[in-house]
Parts: structure tokens; C-alpha cells; sequence
């Protein structure tokens, strides 16, 4: 089982990766964004692997970061999910735009990766919505407030404040990004008003 490559880069090709260990040369397929983010050939490079053995094959996938990795293995929880769909979704949007995405029920935003159609982004927005605040990457809060947003079950003053932030121009992630934050500042039983001007603050820094 091979958990990481550390070498230099060989080559970078649509969807892939040669990584030239000590002369060994792997290949680890990846996201378009982890490729994006790779460095020349010839340069120093490590990867997080997640190791796939089939009867006729053994693929390696590559990963920047260990919470990439754990979200290409929760993608692939949901029916119908494969690699190739979850590298997709995983190239689309970062791991914490698709926790937003999940916490929010954004279907829209989900289904905006190739190959990923409504049907499949429904199935990844609700299998996955109890799981989101695990692989959040620390914004826990802010991800728990926005799935009971998502769910209609979060405090009147806080969705009140939300929408008035909405009202004003901003996402709906923009202004619960700033009321998850200003609720740290007020303290739980804050009015909306409060959590309104201390969210304006949070957005004009």
C-alpha cells in the first residue's frame, strides 16, 4: 500500500502525474486543481496517495492535501460515485466550497462539476449532509450554522440576519460566513440586529 510519493516531477499530462522516486516513476492520477497546482518537471514534489488494487490493475491517486484525500474517499460513499466523479467534483470546487455547498444544500453549485448532473449532485447534497462538518477543514461552526440554515432549523434571529445580509447584495454564503462569525462576538440570545451590525463588520474587513 503506497500512502505518499515524495520525488520530483517527470511529467504532467490531462489527468495525471509521473512522479520519479529515487528513478521509480508513479503514476497518480489527480484533480484538474491539484494539477493546477503543480510544480515543473524536474522540480520537488509530495503527494498524498490514495492506492486503489483491482485484479487487472493498481491505480494511485494523488492529493496536495490529507483533507482532499478524505473527501475523494467520502465522495465515493454515495451510490453511483466513482473516482473519475469524485476527482471531477474535487477539481470543480474546493473541499470547503463543497462542505459550504453540502451545508447549504446547494445543488446548483455541486452539479457545475463535469459529469456531475442534478441527480447525482441531489444523491452527494443529501448523503453527505450529516457528514460535512467532519471533513469542514476547522470552519465547524461556520458549517453547522450553515446546515441548519440549510435545513430551516436555525434560530429566527440568525436567519433573520442572514437574509438582511442577502438583501443588502451579498451570498447567502458571504452572509453566513459573517453571522457564523459575529455569533462568536455575541454571544448565543444575540437579537439580529446585533448579529446584523457585527456581520457588516466581519464583511467590511
Amino acid at each position: 500500500m503506497i500512502g505518499k510519493l515524495k520525488g520530483t516531477v517527470d511529467e504532467i499530462g490531462e489527468d495525471h502525474v509521473v512522479v520519479d522516486v529515487h528513478g521509480v516513476c508513479y503514476v497518480a492520477f489527480c484533480s484538474a486543481r491539484t494539477l493546477s497546482n503543480m510544480p515543473g518537471p524536474g522540480e520537488a514534489v509530495v503527494l498524498l496517495i490514495e492506492t486503489y488494487v483491482r485484479e487487472d490493475l493498481i491505480r494511485l491517486f494523488g492529493f496536495g492535501t490529507a483533507l482532499e484525500r478524505e473527501w475523494f474517499r467520502l465522495l465515493q460513499s454515495v451510490q453511483g460515485i466513482g473516482a473519475k466523479v469524485a476527482l471531477s467534483v474535487l477539481g470543480t470546487l474546493t473541499p470547503s466550497d463543497l462542505a459550504n455547498a453540502i451545508a447549504l444544500r446547494d445543488i446548483a453549485m455541486v452539479s457545475r462539476a463535469p459529469g456531475v448532473g442534478k441527480r447525482v449532485a441531489e444523491r452527494i447534497v443529501t448523503e453527505l449532509k450529516n457528514k460535512a462538518p467532519a471533513f469542514a477543514g476547522g470552519a465547524m461552526g461556520t458549517i453547522g450554522l450553515k446546515q441548519e440554515l440549510g435545513e430551516g432549523v436555525a434560530p429566527a434571529p440568525v436567519t433573520d440576519a442572514v437574509s438582511a445580509l442577502t438583501n443588502l447584495g451579498y451570498s447567502r454564503d458571504q452572509a453566513a460566513n459573517a453571522i457564523a462569525a459575529a455569533m462568536k462576538d455575541a454571544g448565543e440570545g444575540a437579537d439580529s440586529t446585533k448579529l446584523i451590525r457585527l456581520g457588516l463588520k466581519e464583511l467590511s474587513r
